[in-house]
């Protein structure tokens, strides 16, 4: 008799939980305030980076444009640098709070999903008991 709990739909779920648990643990710098941090300025490198594609011909004003982006940049390193140096920890940010629903949502469902597998063959099993004395 094969386990239920080997099946594929219960090994994704299991691995789900955990990317989303690990997932977490980096995103709330948990495990460091850098990872927090990492996670922030990755999130605007590609919002910026997207934006950057848009082809405009080079002109005065682009270029001064650029160089002011470009010390901006340079001044959040600096702030970054200084908040890890001084080891402040920021308010918890949105993703936090929806990747802690996510995990407690499938851990909720795991249980919920165990427990009735539980059931199910304690049912089964009764079933089979009863089978047997009558047989």
């Amino acid at each position: 008799m094969t386990m239920i709990a080997d099946s594929y739909y219960h090994r994704v779920l299991r691995v789900a939980a955990l990317t989303a648990a690990l997932v977490l643990l980096f995103v709330s710098g948990v495990l460091s305030p850098a990872t927090e941090v990492v996670t922030r300025n990755t999130a605007l490198q590609v919002a910026n980076t997207v934006s950057m594609f848009a082809s405009v011909p080079a002109t005065e004003i682009n270029t001064l444009n650029t160089a002011l982006e470009e010390k901006s940049r340079q001044i959040a390193e600096r702030e970054v640098a200084v908040t890890l140096k001084e080891n402040k920890t920021e308010g918890t940010d949105t993703a936090t709070i929806v990747l802690s629903m996510l995990v407690f949502v499938l851990i909720v469902l795991m249980v919920i999903n165990y427990t009735l597998d539980f059931a199910r063959m304690r049912t089964m099993r009764s079933f089979q008991n009863q089978n047997e004395k009558m047989a």
